[in-house]
């Protein structure tokens, strides 16, 4: 079996497994669909190739996301039960509901062969369980509480199981917006869909006074903790976003790392007070007041109001700012080339408009994960 590592990825434990021959590598790839971005990579213009050279090592980091956590074939583990099954409906679903039909047709492709979960009502009741679950977290994850968690646990989902699933969730989530913002830069039309209206924002109620975060479920010890597991945490413990969190989702290592090193190249291609207010806006609207509050900015204050009132005291280039991120977060499926030119006339420098909005895509990955984890 062939050890492969990706470019963006140096680390000793984290590889991908490749079981073809070293001779068919390259024809094998050509013929797979991009991990990341399926449908979506063979449609690149050269123009958009260009301005995605500044977030090749992000895009690379996706792709190996991408197939950790969502394998042809996911290895059996007692303490992480999920299967490959449960990770691709799960994928399936969260597509769904961020209206992206590449993707949708994509997981759908995948987990058409997949045999189903056996016809117990264990079974049944835990698959219902994890997809109400993912629905929810994708859609609206303010209503997501500590009795949702539990629910999770009631089925036999570990803490592995949990930290996992939400990972996928997560990864899903800022995967699709990705792939909203790059149909918009290629001008691509939109599909047809159903008049309807996006979720509510999360109430105001959520951003009151904070308290230190604290996990719902048990986070790793460090006397238990694996090598793999202290590996990953000497490389993410000194990055900010990772402060509280990084132990509990220390219980999938692997996903921990890479998701860290994702951060590590594409934070600071989307650094500075316009990240913040996209910040702002997607913690806002999404209520998570950890990651809200954990922003200093003169917008902060009026958006604990509501979006609408920030936008009266904001300037051009922030209001475009937070109109196109706003847009994103609420209804990906409608992001389209006229929100990326409301960002170009507002002001936004060219160089900085596809690294802004993936930030924006990162930013509601994080919230799904810091505010459901989490209190």
């Amino acid at each position: 079996m062939e050890q492969r590592r990706y470019s963006a990825t140096h680390y000793g434990y984290f590889e991908s497994q490749v079981s073809h021959p070293v001779s068919s590598a390259a024809a094998h790839e050509a013929a797979l669909p991009d991990p990341f971005l399926p449908e979506l990579f063979p449609l690149q213009q050269a123009s958009l190739a260009e301005k995605l050279l500044p977030l090749q090592s992000a895009l690379t980091a996706s792709r190996t996301l991408a197939i950790l956590l969502l394998p042809d074939d996911a290895v059996a583990d007692p303490l992480l039960t999920l299967t490959t099954y449960d990770r691709l409906s799960t994928a399936l679903t969260v597509a769904q509901v961020t209206g992206q039909q590449r993707l949708c047709r994509y997981y759908a492709s995948r987990l058409a062969p997949l045999p189903g979960p056996d016809s117990s009502r264990e079974s049944n009741i835990r698959l219902a369980q994890i997809t109400q679950y993912a629905r929810q977290l994708a859609s609206q994850p303010a209503l997501i509480t500590a009795k949702s968690v539990q629910q999770l646990e009631q089925v036999g989902l570990t803490a592995a199981d949990i930290v996992t699933f939400h990972q996928i969730i997560g990864f899903v989530s800022y995967q699709a917006r990705v792939n909203a913002v790059l149909q918009a830069a290629m001008s691509l039309p939109l599909p047809w869909l159903p008049p309807q209206s996006p979720p509510p924002d999360a109430d105001r109620a959520l951003f009151g006074l904070q308290a230190d975060w604290q996990a719902r479920i048990e986070s790793v010890e460090l006397r238990y903790a694996s090598a793999q597991q202290l590996e990953a945490l000497t490389w993410c413990q000194p990055q900010p976003a990772f402060k509280h969190i990084a132990w509990l989702l220390a219980h999938d290592a692997p996903a921990l790392y890479h998701w860290a090193a994702l951060q590590s190249v594409l934070l600071p291609a989307a650094a500075g007070k316009e990240a913040d207010v996209v910040t702002l806006v997607v913690s806002r609207i999404n209520g998570s007041p950890h990651c809200f509050h954990a922003v200093e900015h003169p917008l902060r204050a009026p958006l604990y109001s509501g979006i609408a009132t920030a936008q009266a005291q904001a300037d051009q280039t922030e209001r475009a700012l937070m109109d196109a991120s706003a847009l994103l977060t609420r209804s990906p499926e409608r992001f389209c080339a006229k929100a990326l030119q409301a960002l170009r006339d507002g002001g936004c420098p060219e160089s900085t408009l596809l690294p802004l909005l993936f930030h924006a895509a990162l930013v509601n990955w994080r919230n799904r994960l810091m505010q459901t984890l989490g209190e």
